[in-house]
């Protein structure tokens, strides 16, 4: 399992990236010119991940690079989603996320992490796109559904 740590890139002060969005969004695929001049194609996934931080950096946010195999611990698990310690080993407990004991302490791997995160999401989706079309099966389109608590 890796354990290597993640690296932050945050934007510099001052730091004009606008050339570098045109060019990264400009249609054509930009290749990377090495010292003595040689062009090299850029790979399409270098490509994504170069605009992706760019991007990021030119709207003022910091980037975290950290390997998908990368293992954390309950706490930061925890964090990256968003939920309490307890209720992230609670959801372990249950078995809605894979994890690991190499020793006492329970140990996740991002990519699972990751995997949760956009089943959870794509669930939540469908219920939302099943409520709408229970409403609108009912006669009841978006101008005349009722907000309940």
């Amino acid at each position: 399992m890796n354990t290597a740590p993640a690296h932050t890139i945050s934007p510099r002060q001052g730091e004009d990236l606008a050339s570098v969005v045109a060019i990264l969004h400009g249609g054509q695929m930009p290749a990377l010119v090495g010292p003595d001049g040689q062009q090299v194609p850029l790979p399409e996934g270098a490509f994504e991940a170069l605009r992706e931080v760019v991007d990021a950096m030119n709207a003022g946010r910091s980037i975290t690079l950290t390997p998908r195999d990368s293992v954390m611990t309950t706490q930061q698990a925890a964090e990256f989603l968003g939920v309490s310690r307890p209720t992230l080993v609670r959801m372990l407990d249950e078995g809605r996320i894979p994890f690991s004991r190499p020793s006492r302490h329970r140990r996740v791997l991002l990519r699972d992490l990751l995997e949760f995160q956009e089943t959870s999401h794509a669930a939540r989706r469908e219920a939302l796109r099943q409520m709408t079309h229970e409403e609108t099966s009912a006669g009841r389109g978006p101008d005349r559904m009722v907000a309940t608590r």
